[in-house]
Parts: structure tokens; sequence; C-alpha cells
């Protein structure tokens, strides 16, 4: 994730692992907590990439730090309005769309992405991928920023439908310490949200309690 330094700074590295993945019964969403600048320099260890936008909806960012922030907030309020005009909390897919729709419309200025993962009465867990530029993406599970170059091999290989929870946690747990351990600007602890119809569970899980891979 980057904090950019001023406006005319464009040589954006994303500097983070971000991933949601469904399970039977709900989703999980994940990243990693280090945030950087020019794409090499820790600036901080303990940045929680997870907004909650909506009660059982969550976000993950990767970019700019700031344009990400901004966008996050003008998207709480959106859906805040949203619920209470149509007095019902809103669709993941809604949340997706109002993210999309921000990104789209500031396209020139705006240096982040997102994935939306979530639950509702309608079509129960879902996972959206909200690009730079404003496209949108319906996904079982999808991964992202630069950590997740290293690991698309493993989720390929890993992922199956409808895991348990206890599996899902597991795969996600490892693909973030597999990019953990491999891209310098991913790191810290690793944040977990569960998101179920019975409500939100946040795991965290330090650094030094990550598993451990070797290279054979």
């Amino acid at each position: 994730m980057e904090e950019r330094p001023n406006h005319q700074y464009k040589g954006v590295s994303t500097g983070t692992t971000i991933l949601a993945v469904q399970f039977n019964g709900g989703v999980i969403i994940a990243s990693d907590s280090r945030a950087s600048m020019g794409g090499s320099y820790v600036s901080s260890k303990i940045i929680n990439k997870l907004i909650q936008v909506h009660d059982r909806i969550f976000c993950c960012i990767a970019g700019s730090l700031a344009d990400a922030q901004a966008v996050t907030k003008m998207a709480k309020f959106q859906l805040s309005f949203h619920s209470i005009q149509m007095e019902s909390p809103p669709l993941v897919k809604a949340a997706a769309s109002v993210l999309k729709e921000l990104c789209y419309n500031n396209r020139e200025d705006l240096q982040a992405g997102f994935i939306t993962a979530g639950w509702d009465k309608k079509k129960g867990a879902q996972v959206y991928t909200v690009s730079m530029g404003g496209m949108l993406i319906s996904q079982p599970f999808t991964i992202g920023g630069s950590g997740s170059t290293y690991i698309y091999g493993y989720a390929d290989a890993k992922y199956k439908p409808d895991m348990s929870r206890e599996e899902c946690l597991q795969f996600t747990t490892n693909a973030l310490a597999l990019a953990i351990g491999r891209d310098n600007v991913s790191g810290g602890v690793a944040h977990l949200v569960v998101i179920t119809e019975d409500g939100v569970e946040h795991v965290l899980i330090p650094g030094d309690k990550l598993p451990k891979f070797h290279d054979e």
C-alpha cells in the first residue's frame, strides 16, 4: 500500500497482499499490515487495510492510502444513506458498485484498487474486485497487491469450492504467510475478517505466529 507524498507522484506500487475467499456459508477477507512509500521504504507496520463499509460488508485496499481512505469514506456515507432510504441493509454488489463508480469517475486522479466481500440475504457470500480504473468483477476468490504475484500458483493449486470455515481460514492464512515471506513490502501482522449470516469475526495473527514455509 502506497502513501503518496504529493499529488504529482505517479509511480504507485501497491506494496501489499490482500485477498478474499468464499467458503460454505460465508467469506473471509484478509490482508497484511505493512504500508510503504516508493515501493521499498516501509512507513508503517500496523495499518489495518480492512475497512468495514457496512454491517456485513468489508473492503480491503491497495494503492495510495490517502486515495483509498477518501474513497471508502465516501462509499460508507453513500451506503449508510442508501440503507436508510431502503430501510434494509445494502447488497454486497451495491457496495462494490458504489466503489466502482467512485473509482471510474475519478480514474484520472485516483491510484487505489479494492476487493469487496460480504454477505447479504439475497446472494449470500460474495467477492468482488474493483480495479484502479473502475472495472468490477465477481469471483469466488481473488488476490491482489504486490504480494499476490508470489502466490498465484499456491492459490490456483489449493483453492477449492465450498471449503469449510476452517479450511478457508487455513488457505487464507497460508497464502498471506507465503506472500509475506517473499514480498519485501508485505509484512507485519495478518488481519482476517470472517463474514457469515451470523455476523462478523475479526482474527489477528501476529507475524511470528504465521506458518513458516522453507524452500527445499
